[in-house]
Formats: structure tokens, sequence, C-alpha cells
């Protein structure tokens, strides 16, 4: 998390700095200082003065599984319902994105497997300090939808709750102003019960600790709960930053693939790497334009990213070093690509009821496992291609003069067989420098910078023929 300056950091340490619970569910709440990632106690019923500066509602909240519009309300007794915690660990986040202050999901909280709404709640007290609106950040991470109200009256959200089940965008930082109005003055102080509708589709969350808001929202003056929205917006835009820059490298290696084609139009290894990088950049730059935008819906992200690009992906991938290795009398590799391709965006779909909402669960189980085999017969025909290519080569020099290919061909399956990587236990991310950097980026990454390497390779063959030509 990136640290505050010294002279901003020692006028929040003098600033004053408590919140209060009060009614007749909860007596008390505890709170961090949001600028110092630390959580203290705070003192039952004791309003503040905010300065510049602004708190994490970690909590306890009141939290049920279930879906009434009543709930919101300031009137409602919330009193038999479970309290939850959303204090995060120090140095905790979460394990995709890298985004901090991340709690685990109801799946961790006795809820395993329950999908579908269920509410927060929490009554708040704050000291009248005169300002006309205080702020909020909403939850930064939650799945899968969420609507805020504040005195039963909706402010805001992420998701389509006019649809069944709701519309499911990616979630990121929303600022939300809470005018005085919206506040019940009681002499010096304002209360008010601030309730979040949170809707969790199934099949989408983590099973261990998906599930509900995974990170606090944060309550406090202008300035400083949109340092707080800025930092982060700043957080996200690191975890996506690679996600952003790779397709650019992808489509100027895809260009120079297809280079060579005016020196042998036979070459199919060109058209394939090319198709390869250009999906591969499609796959990427979808990333960011998910997660960051409300432009596409997770329904839309299931069907054209997980189900068209990545079946036609692991088709292509196949394909490409088939022809870099010169198998092109191996038809029969053509022909099991093919089958394993159209199978995969068949079954895919059943697979989730995202795209299909009315699939019996029976064939959900079925599908599910069935595209784990088709995933692994793709990675077997990789290693058949890999075998048959290298026993081509009669002699030991022949193959050695191919380690680039083999290095690129490793490189690149790292991340197209990402998800199998985790089954065996690799962590998917890390976060060096405190960013985290996916097993997918940096493979990526050394995928990118061999394939070139490979390419200058290819081209470097018909430097005989221009010379020829230009005599």
């Amino acid at each position: 998390m990136t640290t505050w300056s010294g002279a901003f950091r020692d006028a929040l340490i003098s600033t004053i700095l408590v919140i209060g619970v009060t009614g007749p569910t909860l007596a008390e709440a505890r709170v961090s200082q949001e600028a110092l990632l630390t959580q203290e106690p705070a003192v039952a019923g004791a309003p503040i003065t905010f300065g510049p500066a602004a708190v994490a509602l970690n909590g306890p909240w009141r939290f049920h599984l279930g879906d009434d519009l009543n709930w919101a309300g300031t009137s409602f007794d919330d009193s038999t319902w479970e309290a939850v915690d959303l204090t995060p660990l120090p140095g905790a986040h979460d394990g995709d994105q890298g985004l901090t202050n991340y709690t685990q999901g109801w799946s961790a909280r006795g809820h395993r497997g329950y999908d579908g709404f269920a509410w927060y709640r929490m009554r708040v007290q704050v000291a009248d300090s005169g300002v006309d609106t205080l702020w909020l950040a909403g939850p930064a991470l939650v799945d899968n939808a969420y609507q805020l109200y504040v005195n039963g009256r909706l402010i805001g959200g992420i998701g389509d709750f006019s649809r069944a089940p709701p519309g499911v965008f990616g979630i990121h930082p929303r600022l939300f102003a809470l005018p005085r109005e919206l506040w019940i003055a009681n002499g010096s102080e304002l209360s008010a019960v601030i309730a979040m509708r949170v809707a969790s589709l199934k099949g989408v969350s983590a099973p261990t600790d998906g599930g509900g808001v995974h990170i606090a929202p944060v309550l406090g003056t202008e300035v400083g709960v949109r340092d707080h929205y800025g930092r982060q917006w700043l957080e996200k835009a690191e975890a996506f930053a690679v996600d952003a820059t790779e397709p650019v490298f992808f489509l100027l290696l895809a260009v120079l693939a297809l280079s060579m084609l005016p020196f042998d139009p036979t070459d199919h290894f060109s058209v394939w790497i090319a198709a390869v990088l250009t999906l591969l950049a499609a796959t990427w730059f979808n990333q960011p334009l998910f997660w960051m935008a409300n432009f596409e819906t997770l329904r839309d992200f299931v069907l054209w990213r997980l189900t068209i690009i990545d079946g036609l992906l692991l088709g292509a991938w196949i394909m490409a070093w088939r022809a870099a290795f010169g198998l092109g009398q191996a038809r029969w590799i053509a022909a099991v690509c093919a089958i394993l391709t159209v199978m995969f965006l068949l079954v895919r779909p059943f697979s989730t009821p995202l795209l299909l909402p009315n699939v019996p669960p029976a064939l959900i189980s079925v599908a599910v496992p069935l595209i784990k085999a088709i995933r692994l017969g793709f990675l077997l025909l990789l290693v058949v291609v890999i075998a048959l290519g290298y026993a081509r080569k009669t002699t030991w020099a022949s193959r050695k003069a191919d380690w680039v290919l083999l290095l690129t061909i490793l490189a690149g399956s790292m991340s197209i067989f990402a998800r199998e990587l985790r089954q065996l236990g690799v962590p998917g991310i890390w976060f060096p420098f405190g960013v985290g950097l996916s097993l997918s980026e940096i493979s990526n990454a050394a995928f990118g910078g061999l394939l070139f390497i490979y390419l200058l390779q290819r081209h470097w063959r018909f430097v005989p023929i221009v010379r020829a030509a230009s005599r």
C-alpha cells in the first residue's frame, strides 16, 4: 500500500478518529485508521470529529443470508443476525489482483457453497462537524454485485439488480456522496444505518473463501475518502498494467510473423502463430476491460473470453507448433485438434449456469470434469507434437539447434495451461515489492522474448534469398 508523506502523516496522527455504533443491536465497532492501516478498538458510543481522513468500516457488521428490501430500513431489528468482522490481517491481499485489506468471504465463515443474496448492516454515529456531505468509498472487492443503502435509501452500487439473477460487472472502486439530509441528526451527532445488499452468483466465487464483501467500505471527509479512492484505483492500475501492455507486444509479434509470408507463402507457422498472438492479445486486453469498466458483464466475459477465445487459442496453439516442427503430413494431429476444439466450445457453456441458467446440476457435474479432460487432451497432444518433432531430427546437432523453439513452447504453455499448474500447487500470483505479478504475466513475458528470437531465426533463412535478388 502506498504510504503517505511524513508531513501529512503527522497531521493525520494528531487528528482524533473514533467511530461509535449505537442502537439496540451493536454496542461498539472496531475501525481502522485508513492512512496508517492499523486496526484500533473504538471507544463505545464516543462520537468523533473527522479531519482530512477516513476510517474503514471493518465492523462488526450484522450479516444475514437471504433477501428482503425491508432490511435496508432504520427500524429493522437485526439483533438476531450474526456478527461479521471485515478487519483484514496485516499484509492481507486477494490472490488474483493483489488488492490490499482483503478478508475472506462467507464461504470461509460457515456458509460454504451458498450462492444468492445476503445483507450486511451497520449503525454508524459520527460527530456533526458542520460539513454538508460525508463521503463513502464502496467495497473495492465483492462477490459478485452489490447495492448500497443509507437509512433505507438506495445510494448506488455495481451490478444490474433489475435482472434475475442480477447482471454482474467487474467490481471496481466507487465513490458515494452522503449529504446531510441522508443522516439522522441527534444533537451534536449524526447517525445512519449503512446496509449492503450483495448477490453472489452460482459457480462464480471461489469455493473456499468466496462470497460477499472482501474489502470494507471507507467513510470520512471528502479529502480523506477521495485519497483512499485514488489509491484503490492505483492498486487496480498496478494489477492490470502488464495485462494492458502485453497485447501491444503480441500484436507487434503477429505482424513480424506475417512478414515472412512474402518470402514463403506456404509457411503455415506464420499464420498459426499470428492467430495465437492475436487471441492472446484479446485475452489479456479483456482483463482490464472487464475489471475496470462497466462495459462487459460477467456473462459476456465467460462467453467471449473463457469459452470462444480459450477454445480457439488452445486449438491454434497446437497447430502453430505442428507447423513449426514441419509435421504437415501428420494430418491426424489436425483432426484430433479440431475435435478437441469443437468439444471445448460445445461443452464449456454447460459447465456454468452463467451462460445457461436452466442447466440441470447433474449436467454441470458432468461438463466440469469433461472440460478438464479436454484441456488435458490438448496438453497431451502438445507433448506428442514436441516428441514427433524432435524424433524427425536425426542428429544431436539438429536437435540442439531448436532449443529456442522448445523454450518458447514451454514458456508459452505455462500461460496457456496455467490452470493445470495451479492444480499442481504452483502459485498463481506473487507479490514482489508489494505488487501482484501472476504466473501468466511472467510466462507471457518470457514467451514473447523467446518468440521474438525464434522469429528472427526464421527470418534469417531468407537473407540469402534477399541478397541474391538484390544483385
